[in-house]
Order: C-alpha cells, then structure tokens, then sequence
C-alpha cells in the first residue's frame, strides 16, 4: 500500500508499506532511506517564516518569503524592552559631577543644612516672646532678636505673642447671658475682658487650657459681682463700680492659679432684661420713670416753698430790728401798709364824713362817665 503524503510536507510510514519510490523500507545495512530534513524545504513543504517553530498551522495559506507574519505579543514586549521577551530593561542613570563622582552625597549634604538651619536659628520679634524645652521639658525662655538653640528634636522652641491685647466676648455671638442681681431680677448680660500674657513659662506650663480659664473666671467673678448690687444699678449708674470690682477679682484668682495672665479691664456692652419679659420691664420701668417724676416735682415745690419762707423770714428779722428802734413808727407804717395792701384788692369806697353818703359806688361812676371828647386848640 502506497504511503500517504502528510498534511506537513512529508510521507507517513507504515510498518508493512513500502516507501513511495517503490523501494524497499530497508536495505542489507538495516538504515532507513534518505530523507529530506524536517527544516529544509522541499517542493511540496515551502519553508517555514523565521521565528516559527513546529508544525505550520494547515488552515493558514503558505508562507511566502514576500509576506510578513503579523506580530504577537512577544514581540510587543521584546520591542519595548520589557520582560516578556527577555529584552533589555531601561535603567535611570543621575547626572554625575564635572569630575565623575555623585550628586547623591550633595544633595543628602544640602537637606542637612537645610534641616539644621531650620530647627536651630529662631527670629523673634519684638511684641513675642519663646520658650525652648529640652525632650520636652523647660530650659529658657528667649526674648526678641536672633538667637540659636541645638536642633530638633533635642530642643524646640514655641514662640507667643505677649504684647498684644486679646480680647473675649462673654457670651459668644448673639446667645443669651442670665445674671441674678441683689433684689432677685434677671438681667441679659453681654461683656469684653481685655488681657495678654505676663509671664510666659507660667501661661504655658502651669494651666492645660489658660484661654477657657480666663473665661469661666471672668463669668464667676461678674456672677459675685452683680449679685451685690441691684438692677437698677446694674442697668444704671453702677457699671463702672461692677467693671472694677470684677476686674480686680478676677486678678486676684489667677495670680492665686499662677496663670501668668494680666487683666487689663472689663467693659459691659449690654444689660438689658430677658426677652421672655422685655414687655413687662418696660411697663414696670415706665411707672418708676413716672413715679420718680412726680417726686422731682414735689422736691422742687418743696424748695421753693422754703425759699420763700427764708426770704419772708429774713424780712421780718429786718423789720424787727427797725421796730426796736422806734416802736410807735414802726407799727403805723406796719398798719399802713398793711392796709393799703388789703384795700387795693377791693372795688369798694368808704368814707366817713359829715353831708356825704357812706357807701357811694365810685368805681361804676367812674367806669360808666362818658369820655371826654378833646378840644381842638385855636
């Protein structure tokens, strides 16, 4: 039986199948027959495009020398240099120094210094102050100017503000403070405390929190304070007294506390009553308004009741005088005039004389006699 030709290019064998050119499958020696070498190409196998390993594929037309395999993913990365294909991989080389060596070394160098100059030289300016603590524990305080410590984070150094005025609100915002005062009414109380730092290694170290103790000191003291007076003192006259006492409470406790705080002042910027009540304290307020005028009124009339009385009084002391000196004439001037006062209040004439009618209405005549006309001169 004549062999088969493989789809590959090359003849199949049999066991009992003689070789195609009619031969025997086996000479005297026992060799096989020549046969053509799997990779060189022979008319019915064309060669194999390079690269290609193995069978061709029978479904792919022939290979020809003119026509380029398409690439696959191998040659993707063998182009690109990467490891699929076991090309080279690029390297990042640093740009060396005139004479060959790194800039590694120059620039950790750089950092360094950098670094040193940075947590080691300290400005200060003249409104602030430092303190410097060594593994965290205090060691100076540093005043305005240069100045240099060793680097972190042996030393460290915290630089604060100790010249200006900081200024708390009391309450924050738009909310609502409710003080008692002496004669148990309510008062909407709103403040400012002025203070700044006096000593700065005590502000630092000696309280957790000195900015929220200012503030509940300053809320208790003005508590103590304004319960000592009354409203209308509070809302009056009485300011200044309660800006003065709290202010000095409150330095009184946090020198006890050993804050390192200086108060500078106190001022109250409103007192008014609850809004749950505003009506009924204007009501209330109008009727003492009302009340407190009627009294100036009285004390006025009152006064010059007296003034009056003291000037009649001096009067008299001066006519007493004159009446001591001469009695008799004293006393007729006194009923003279005495009586010329009364009798120029009255419409009335009474005459005592012989011939004449005792009561004659002389004030009517006179008011009722025609006016006389006036004469033309010649």
């Amino acid at each position: 039986m004549a062999g088969k030709k493989s789809p590959w290019g090359g003849a199949s064998s049999g066991g009992d199948n003689p070789p195609e050119d009619g031969t025997e499958g086996s000479d005297d020696s026992g060799s096989s027959p020549e046969r053509p070498a799997p990779d060189r190409p022979t008319p019915d196998r064309p060669a194999r495009a390079e690269g290609q390993n193995g069978p061709r594929n029978p479904w792919l037309p022939p290979a020809s020398p003119e026509r380029k395999r398409p690439p696959n993913i191998e040659d993707l990365f063998r182009r690109r240099g990467g490891g699929g294909g076991g090309g080279p991989i690029p390297s990042f080389n640093l740009p060396q120094r005139p004479g060959g060596g790194s800039w590694i070394p120059v620039g950790v160098g750089l950092v360094i210094l950098l670094w040193l100059s940075a947590s080691m030289v300290h400005r200060i300016a003249p409104q602030e102050k430092g303190i410097v603590t060594t593994f965290g524990a205090y060691s100076s305080t540093l005043s305005s100017g240069v100045t240099f410590t060793l680097p972190w984070p042996i030393q460290s150094v915290l630089v604060k503000d100790v010249t200006s005025i900081r200024r708390d609100s009391i309450p924050e915002g738009e909310g609502e403070k409710l003080m008692l005062t002496s004669d148990q009414n309510l008062v909407d109380l709103t403040y400012l405390v002025r203070w700044n730092i006096k000593d700065l290694k005590l502000y630092t170290f000696q309280l957790a929190e000195p900015d929220r103790t200012v503030r509940e000191v300053a809320e208790a003291s003005m508590r103590q304070s304004l319960a000592e007076v009354s409203l209308n003192d509070a809302m009056g006259s009485g300011r200044a007294t309660i800006e003065q006492n709290v202010r000095e409470r409150m330095q009184q406790v946090l020198d006890a506390y050993r804050s390192g705080v200086k108060i500078q002042g106190v001022e109250i910027k409103k007192t008014d009553p609850p809004a749950k009540v505003v009506d009924a304290f204007k009501d209330v307020l109008a009727a003492q308004q009302d009340a407190q005028s009627e009294v100036n009124r009285a004390e006025a009339w009152a006064q010059q009741l007296t003034a009056k009385a003291e000037g009649e009084s001096t009067a008299f002391d001066k006519v007493y005088n004159q009446y001591k000196l001469a009695p008799e004439v004293t006393r007729r001037r006194m009923y003279y005039e005495t009586m010329e006062r009364v009798l120029s209040q009255t419409d009335k004439v009474i005459m005592e004389a012989p011939g004449v009618v005792p009561y004659l209405p002389l004030p009517q005549m006179k008011s009722s006699a025609p006016t006389p006309m006036p004469t033309q001169g010649r």
